[in-house]
């Protein structure tokens, strides 16, 4: 039984973009299984909230298309090695999830009927309506576009309320926080403000394309136990980018 009530939350259909080096924990390469685990039980505590969840996973974890570009790769052919790379990662966390109790579907920009569905709008809205999470993988199917932006993208064609970017700080800072102690963070920030001041929230397109559509962007840290749940019962430490 969910812990409270869908109406007692701060948004009731979200989107939860994370990077793939965010699955390989302490290691340099790869997925990390307990830190796949411990991911996929911070999507529990929220999907026991009541709250519809898509997802979107990035593949930087087992390959990069920029650096296999700039190695001398085909540019085209290192981005569908990428999106290929999305789709392992997207399987590894539906099997993480579905061992917690949750029910997903895996939904692929690229057809491979085998191993996971093609991405048909309004099967997925169903999906996300009969409580299952959607995890969306292989892109927006095309090269030259981020997993940012497919991201961006399937949260506007989903109808989410917000994107939630985690990451491995709390927050948008005005400059590195790793590097910097006197790094501040922003309690809210525009748009236009991430893309004139380089703050790397997402990429130039994906930022846009959120602006145009009037999509909230909450980025916090998925290091953090239980900083997802909290946001979404009303607190927790983030940094909120909009209009």
């Amino acid at each position: 039984m969910p812990d409270t009530a869908p109406s007692e939350t701060a948004f009731k259909r979200v989107l939860l973009k994370i990077s793939g080096e965010a699955l390989m924990g302490d290691q340099g390469y790869g997925l990390h299984p307990p830190t796949v685990e411990r991911i996929a039980k911070e999507v529990k505590s929220v999907h026991d909230l009541g709250v519809e969840i898509c997802m979107v996973i990035g593949g930087g974890n087992i390959f990069r298309g920029l650096q296999g570009s700039a190695q001398g790769m085909e540019r085209t052919t290192a981005d569908y090695m990428g999106m290929l790379a999305t789709v392992m990662n997207a399987l590894a966390v539906q099997s993480a999830l579905e061992k917690t109790g949750v029910y997903c579907r895996v939904i692929t920009a690229i057809r491979m009927d085998e191993v996971a569905e093609p991405y048909i709008r309004r099967r997925a809205v169903r999906h996300l309506e009969k409580k299952r999470v959607c995890i969306f993988a292989a892109g927006t199917g095309n090269p030259y576009f981020t997993t940012d932006t497919a991201a961006t993208l399937r949260a506007n064609e989903m109808a989410c309320e917000a994107i939630f970017k985690g990451t491995k700080v709390d927050g948008v800072y005005d400059k590195d926080p790793v590097k910097h102690e006197d790094a501040k963070r922003f309690e809210t920030v525009t748009y236009d403000e991430v893309l004139a001041k380089h703050l790397g929230v997402m990429d130039a397109s994906a930022i846009a394309l959120a602006r145009d559509n009037n999509l909230p962007i909450i980025v916090f840290s998925l290091d953090e136990p239980g900083g997802f749940r909290a946001i979404l019962d009303g607190t927790g430490t983030y940094t909120k980018v909009h209009s």
